[in-house]
């Protein structure tokens, strides 16, 4: 132990020595080399530093040569596509929202407001199927067709009214021609309008129970100008002279159902010939949901209800996937459930892709308070180094350490306090790769 201890004190002198005289003893010379150390280099006599080495890197005045330049410090020099291959991405630091978040269990459902049913509201048989499970519709489709008796007897009747009213309007004008001529009596004229206005009347109530059973109007107007279908003719001679066509009586039973929204075929109750409508028989169609927008049905303890509001933003996720999708809360529930003692409360949420089908399970995170920063930076972009709180700028050759005071934060983000300016872009991702490569530059300037 003492030997060890008087090491440095022999170092020492021998180093003390060196400097005193041209020339090292060889046993100086010897004890330098049992350290592991090379022996310190002959003195000048021109004013000159001897420069030393260290493990094969000179450390001495000259050694990076004459006029060489170091690199600035904390600067990591690379190119685009270097940049690029690395995978780092930057964004500017600008204004944001902090949020503390609220992480609940969710199950998607379909939007209650965005399903709908095709229902018969008429008795029939089902004549066509024009719709499958999981096709698209689109809003006043035609999707299924009915053989209907009783849409056959209203259309009949509102082409009945809609000739009486042709017959009476007629009367009505010689009727009222004779009068100003002081041909016919004021008594027939009064009669002749009274029944005008009570044909008027029928073809109005014909027309609005069509459009209770859920006839278009567009199907309306063509019954309106098809041509008289009840007259009747006493020989076949007689109707072709008349110039009729049979054409219109035939279809009037058919009944067309159409979508009323725009959506998919998530269920089909009926077959092609089955009866609808009738006391213990099917009215339903089809269901039709739009997906674009689903509910998320979340559980809320009673404990968080009095931070959950309707309209704070909600993000959605599953345990595994990286993606998220966002949305605000429609509903909360007054009520708190018998078994769980929780509230019912539902987000809508955007649903474009279809990756949210109704019945999965979803991680949501609610947004419970929020406030406004001048300055938001995410947590990936910074990085500690040295005991330094540290994020790299983009410059024009590549990045800058950057060493910033923070704020306020959430679990995605920081308030920048000093550090940074509005609009500067620092990389938000894969912003290790550079600190590695900082800290390799720094490790070779060293040597």
């Amino acid at each position: 132990m003492f030997r060890f201890l008087a090491l440095p004190a022999v170092l020492a002198a021998g180093v003390a020595v060196g400097a005193l005289v041209p020339e090292v003893s060889d046993g100086t010379k010897a004890l330098w080399a049992a350290t592991g150390l090379d022996a310190p280099a002959k003195s000048t006599t021109e004013g000159g530093h001897a420069g030393h080495s260290h493990g094969g890197h000179s450390h001495g005045a000259h050694a990076h040569g004459k006029g060489e330049k170091e690199g600035p410090e904390g600067v990591v020099t690379l190119t685009p596509e270097q940049i690029t291959a690395a995978k780092i991405t930057v964004a500017p630091v600008d204004k944001g929202i902090l949020s503390r978040k609220l992480t609940v269990p969710g199950t998607v459902a379909p939007d209650a407001e965005r399903v709908a049913r095709v229902a018969a509201k008429v008795i029939g048989t089902v004549a066509e199927l024009r719709k499958r499970l999981g096709d698209t519709v689109e809003k006043g489709e035609v999707v299924a067709v009915l053989d209907s008796r009783e849409v056959a007897d209203a259309k009949n009747d509102y082409i009945a009214a809609h000739v009486g009213r042709e017959l009476q309007e007629t009367l009505f004008e010689r009727d009222h021609t004779l009068r100003d001529k002081g041909i016919s009596a004021e008594q027939v004229f009064l009669k002749a309008r009274t029944a005008l206005i009570e044909a008027r009347l029928k073809v109005d109530l014909a027309r609005q129970k069509l459009s209770a059973l859920g006839v278009p109007d567009a199907e309306v107007a063509k019954l309106a100008e098809a041509p008289n279908p009840t007259k009747k003719f006493v020989s076949v001679e007689d109707e072709h002279m008349a110039g009729l066509d049979r054409a219109p009586m035939l279809g009037l039973q058919r009944y067309e159902l159409r979508a009323p929204i725009s959506g998919r075929v998530i269920e089909r109750r009926v077959d092609v010939g089955a009866p609808v409508n009738d006391e213990g028989q099917e009215k339903e169609i089809y269901t039709i949901a739009d997906l674009s927008w689903v509910w998320v049905e979340l559980a809320i303890p009673t404990g968080d209800l009095s931070a959950i509001k309707e309209g704070q933003a909600v993000t959605l996720g599953t345990g595994g996937d990286k993606a998220t999708t966002t949305g605000k809360i429609v509903f909360v529930s007054p009520m708190l459930d018998a078994q769980t003692r929780s509230a019912k409360v539902i987000a809508s949420v955007k649903n474009e892709t279809m990756a949210w089908r109704p019945g999965s399970y979803a991680t949501v995170q609610v947004a419970v308070e929020q406030e406004s920063v001048s300055l938001r930076l995410p947590r990936s972009a910074l990085q500690n180094v040295e005991g330094e709180q540290v994020v790299f700028v983009r410059t024009k050759d590549g990045f800058e350490k950057r060493e910033v005071v923070t704020g306020k934060g959430d679990a995605e983000a920081v308030e920048v306090v000093f550090g940074l300016d509005a609009g500067e872009e620092v990389a938000v991702t894969n912003a290790f790769v550079l600190k590695a490569e900082l800290g390799k530059a720094e490790a070779e300037h060293e040597h």
